[in-house]
């Protein structure tokens, strides 16, 4: 008799279970709480992708949250793939709708989700997490800055699709670049992805229920501050990239409150930035603990 295929068994690498979607729902889908229905996929080209859709046709109600094992063409900022062994991470993409909160401060939520996820993994993982402007999570492994994270917002239907890819148990061989790394690099007390996956959307819960409270006050909520507590861009020099092909150098000096990174260049002028690629050329680097 032929074996059956290892790539095809759910179960082919002992090191990475796949995750209960029973316990999941459990822990996680209460009648008073944000999160509305929770599917696990084994496989698809990209969750954010797919929840978009269903959410521009009305398929989508807030609070539905979709994970993949495995991601096969996951998208990051700026068009850029994001790829990893099946079951190696978390991969998922969440689906809100802020209703009545200005649209302006809607640019808002992808930050939520990144001090979300930096505080939920914090305390799970027991790793020290940080946040690159706008949307990396990063973590040190053998004294070096490495992305571990990524998160990518896109609107849809009545409201925003919010997508994260996290490198939980990633090994060294495995990286897709040098400065990638992963929570178990960064010596993870615990790499359990149902664990990490309810820390997160539990963190997250809690950020978008107090900035809603507050009709999507960054201030008031405590998101700025926040953010601004465990970012590894401020008080550092950087060059922005930015759309179009021009840059800028100054040192990363607040978060406003439209949640932009606000530089101060040579010339002695303070420069909001909105979109862009941040590089960190030197400084000093903040984080969550």
């Amino acid at each position: 008799m032929t074996p059956p295929d290892a790539s095809h068994n759910r179960w082919s690498d002992l090191d990475r279970p796949p995750l209960n979607v029973t316990a999941l729902r459990r822990g996680l889908l209460r009648p008073d709480a944000l999160w509305a229905s929770l599917e696990v996929v084994e496989s698809t080209g990209s969750t954010n992708t797919d929840l978009a859709g269903r959410a521009r046709a009305g398929e989508a109600p807030e609070g539905t949250v979709l994970v993949a094992e495995e991601q096969t063409a996951g998208r990051g900022r700026l068009e850029r793939s994001w790829t990893a062994p099946a079951r190696s991470g978390l991969f998922f993409s969440v689906y809100l709708e802020p209703g009545d909160i200005p649209v302006e401060r809607w640019g808002w939520v992808p930050l939520l989700a990144g001090v979300a996820a930096a505080t939920g993994l914090a305390k799970a993982a027991g790793v020290d997490m940080s946040l690159k402007w706008p949307n990396d999570l990063l973590v040190s492994v053998a004294g070096e800055e490495r992305k571990t994270g990524g998160i990518l917002g896109e609107f849809a239907g009545d409201g925003i699709v919010v997508g994260l890819g996290i490198n939980v148990s990633l090994r060294a061989d495995e990286l897709p670049a040098p400065t990638a790394g992963s929570l178990a690099l960064a010596g993870a007390v615990s790499t359990d992805r149902e664990t990490l996956l309810r820390a997160v959307l539990r963190s997250m819960e809690h950020w978008y229920g107090a900035w809603k409270a507050v009709d999507g006050d960054a201030a008031a909520s405590g998101l700025q501050a926040a953010y601004a507590a465990g970012c590894a861009t401020l008080d550092r020099t950087v060059r922005a990239e930015l759309p179009g092909g021009a840059s800028l150098v100054g040192e990363a000096v607040a978060i406003d409150g439209d949640g932009r990174l606000i530089l101060s260049t040579e010339d002695g002028l303070q420069q909001p930035v909105s979109a862009g690629d941040i590089v960190h050329l030197r400084g000093a680097a903040g984080g969550l603990t």
